[in-house]
């Protein structure tokens, strides 16, 4: 007696066939995405199954297609990324244990670049100087900075930038950066 054959699925055919020419460049922006070699197979994966149980209304214009797998792979990042936000950061007891720095070293530390970064922006014109502390340090969205300090958005992004490099050099006057 021989052994029966399944006839061939299409869809499984097509998912086959999407793998071939969209799962290396798939992958590649995934890993971009996500920074992670195995998230980014997930995030293939899952997309291939997404594609998979909606093979039939699927364009099948390559550019659209692509365009989805794209779309979905990116929307998958962002559900991870969210997700991940969402919950606690737990610590393992390994990690606490291999904790070597002194409680008391790090509060230093932090209060030396505090007093530092505060040298350095004293250093600044009053106008970069106001420009960093609402987008920086108050995290005031660029239309919000401006809508604060009564000047136009690009004048914001422009004082920003030279601001920026302005703080760069000042911090490297007091030798904290290279």
């Amino acid at each position: 007696m021989t052994a029966l054959r399944r006839p061939p699925d299409p869809a499984e055919e097509y998912l086959r066939a999407l793998y071939e020419q969209l799962g290396g460049p798939l992958h590649g922006y995934a890993l971009k995405l996500t920074g992670d070699p195995g998230r980014a197979e997930e995030v293939v994966q899952e997309t291939l199954v997404r594609a998979w149980r909606r093979a039939d209304l699927l364009d099948t214009d390559p550019a659209a297609l692509r365009a989805w797998m794209f779309t979905v792979a990116r929307n998958l990042v962002t559900d991870q990324w969210r997700a991940a936000r969402a919950r606690p950061r737990t610590v393992s007891d390994d990690a606490a244990l291999d904790a070597t720095v002194a409680p008391g070293d790090d509060a230093l530390d932090q209060a030396v670049q505090r007093w530092t970064v505060a040298a350095a922006l004293d250093r600044l014109s009053p106008e970069h100087r106001s420009v960093l502390v609402e987008t920086y340090y108050e995290g005031r969205s660029v239309a919000e900075a401006a809508a604060r300090l009564g000047i136009p958005q690009g004048t914001v992004k422009s004082r920003t930038y030279y601001a920026l490099r302005a703080l760069r050099l000042a911090l490297e006057e007091l030798g904290a950066a290279r």
